[in-house]
């Protein structure tokens, strides 16, 4: 199989189906049944509290493809970094196996150098807090995308480096601990840039998306910690399950995805965020070191369905420390080869759960009024939120409150988000 990028002309072919699926707003019936059951899943799999990190975020070394230095993003506990090796199998998996096609071959989509002039993977940047942040302006799904501003340097690499595909901008801000992706990103001569989807991550706790929002990943999942990287197959071991496409997928989700990009309601086709695990009885002694990291992490961690695109693809970082013919070797599983495992309920239109949304008790200014250069304090309260944002200048916020230094008279706007929906306030700062 020549190496392409099968995933990347899928996707944007996908791209059309996309936006049908809006049509979900508005949607009344419920089941409270479903709805206990999936809340209580968030317990498991998104713990307000949880296990320890591995590493530090302040470890990682800044610039592209940046060594993480043994950091693992979000919690121990997080559903990527749990060890489902001996979750039970779904009952179903003969079927989602079937529907994928079991004969279709394990496909890695990067490689070492390029083909067809671009290179293959998925791209990042590790930058410092003192990265300039800059605007992000919403082309499709600004409505359930996190506002900017972003620390996206201006040399960031795109995916695929051309015009066309899924273009997405990943970058991990080291000291503040926040993983920011980008979908359909294109760069703006001001600076700024345009994007289809953007998605906020806090890798301090195990954030989830709001139910039936999508990220910069069409399942509403983050892309970056399921990448194949290689700065963790170098060290011998990958801590972390891994992000996989199929042709077609089922209009629904399981935890930890959030949302659905397709129309089909047929069971046997694979849910977003479906778990598949390579066998346990697969002998990978006979393949390269490299290769049996990655084959070993499929055992123990397996894959997150993410997106559509190619049968089996799974997605790494484009290396030139890749050694392609290794991964090439990858080619010889298939699908059969795999399992599907049962980690929760599937998430339908009908069994959506619905919550309350954060609660801004306060936004405010101090002082409202001010000459030009000078600080305000900008504090907030707020109950129920996940993670919050202020726009613009600021961006991702911890804590309750930041000091800023407008240039002219500028109105802020808190947004606070958690896993049924977002809330905003907005105050007004006067430079005379």
């Amino acid at each position: 199989m020549p190496w392409h990028d099968e995933e990347e002309s899928q996707d944007l072919a996908c791209l059309p189906a996309r936006i049908p699926e809006m049509e979900r707003k508005g949607r009344t019936m419920r089941r409270q049944i479903v709805k206990t059951l999936i809340v209580g899943s968030i317990l498991l799999l998104f713990p307000r509290s949880g296990s320890a990190q591995i590493g530090t975020c302040g470890a990682m070394s800044v610039g592209h493809l940046g060594n993480l230095n043994g950091f693992d993003p979000f919690l121990a506990s997080n559903a990527w970094n749990t060890d489902i090796s001996g979750y039970p199998v779904h009952p179903n998996s003969t079927n989602y196996i079937n529907f994928i096609g079991a004969t279709a071959a394990l496909h890695p989509d990067f490689l070492s150098g390029s083909y067809h002039g671009k290179p293959i993977g998925i791209p990042y940047h590790i930058v410092s807090a003192s990265q300039a942040k800059v605007n992000i302006s919403f082309t499709a799904f600004g409505d359930e995308s996190d506002p900017g501003p972003y620390p996206v340097p201006g040399d960031a690499a795109v995916e695929g480096g051309s015009k066309s595909g899924d273009r997405h901008v990943l970058v991990l801000e080291k000291d503040g601990c926040w993983l920011y992706e980008l979908y359909r990103a294109f760069k703006q001569k001001n600076g700024s840039w345009n994007a289809d989807a953007a998605a906020v991550w806090d890798l301090t706790i195990n954030e989830q998306r709001p139910y039936t929002w999508t990220s910069a990943d069409a399942a509403g999942l983050p892309i970056f910690v399921g990448l194949v990287r290689y700065d963790e197959v170098e060290s011998g071991v990958i801590n972390h399950a891994i992000r996989f496409t199929v042709p077609t997928s089922q209009r629904a989700f399981i935890l930890p995805a959030t949302h659905w990009a397709s129309s089909t309601a047929d069971p046997n086709a694979p849910p977003m965020g479906l778990r598949l695990r390579l066998k346990g009885g697969f002998n990978i002694a006979g393949f390269p070191a490299d290769d049996q990291v990655i084959l070993t992490a499929l055992k123990k961690y397996g894959l997150i369905l993410a997106d559509n695109g190619g049968a089996l693809f799974i997605s790494g970082t484009p290396d030139s420390r890749w050694n392609n013919a290794n991964l090439g070797l990858l080619k010889t599983l298939r699908a059969s080869d795999f399992e599907a495992v049962d980690s929760g309920p599937i998430v339908t239109p009908a069994t959506v759960p619905t919550g309350t949304n954060p609660t801004i008790l306060s936004f405010a200014a101090s002082p409202t009024t001010v000459g030009s250069g000078s600080p305000v304090t900008l504090s907030w309260n707020v109950t129920n939120a996940t993670y919050n944002i202020i726009s613009p200048q600021v961006g991702a916020v911890r804590g309750s409150s930041v000091v800023v230094t407008p240039a002219g008279t500028t109105t802020y706007t808190l947004s606070s988000t958690n896993e049924f929906g977002r809330a905003t306030q907005t105050v007004t700062v006067t430079v005379q």
